[in-house]
């Protein structure tokens, strides 16, 4: 029988994150990418992982919820329950992240808080993928008004990577912004 850590004992509610109008928007974002090999870190119920697996000939999918991780594995077949990418070796064309961004005090629900200014939790993931994009690899991660973005950006840039934000939608209560990551070039 496996073993939940206490994070994951702690949060689990036995339920998935359902892909909402942050998913769709990041999915349409990402319609036109394809390559060798794609990460989805905090897969949820597996829907942009399985999108990737259209157009990638290897997709990979984490989650720190090991619920999740056995729903999403209905939809593909390479999933792993850790926190972020931390478990993860290997470099990736692209790797895609729906953060959990909301502002929050404390950490009640993985799938949607951020922690303080909604970007301690998405700087915690990020700081897994530092390693793991090939040189003309991209990471595409999805955020919210809601949350300190330009900061998020700011630390984005301090762990090592350009960082800028590419696409933006508005709704009713908040603005959903994809932030694109690279490794930063290095000078000649």
């Amino acid at each position: 029988m496996m073993k939940l850590s206490n994070m994951q004992k702690k949060l689990s509610k036995n339920e998935t994150y359902v892909p909402a109008e942050d998913t769709f928007f990041l999915a349409e974002y990402l319609k036109n990418e394809s390559g060798e090999k794609a990460l989805d870190i905090g897969t949820g119920s597996g829907y942009l992982a399985k999108m990737l697996s259209l157009k990638f000939n290897l997709v990979l999918a984490t989650d720190i919820d090991f619920f999740s991780i056995k729903k999403a594995h209905s939809l593909i077949e390479n999933c792993i329950c850790c926190d972020g990418a931390s478990a993860i070796t290997g470099k990736f064309d692209l790797i895609v992240c729906n953060l959990p961004y909301l502002p929050s005090h404390s950490i009640k629900d993985i799938s949607v808080d951020g922690g303080k200014e909604g970007i301690v939790v998405p700087v915690n993931i990020i700081k897994t993928t530092k390693n793991l994009l090939k040189p003309n690899g991209k990471f595409l991660f999805l955020t919210s008004s809601l949350a300190n973005c330009q900061m998020l950006v700011e630390k984005t840039k301090t762990l090592g990577f350009e960082a800028k934000i590419v696409s933006s939608k508005k709704l009713f209560f908040e603005k959903l912004i994809i932030i694109e990551a690279k490794n930063k070039s290095k000078m000649n």
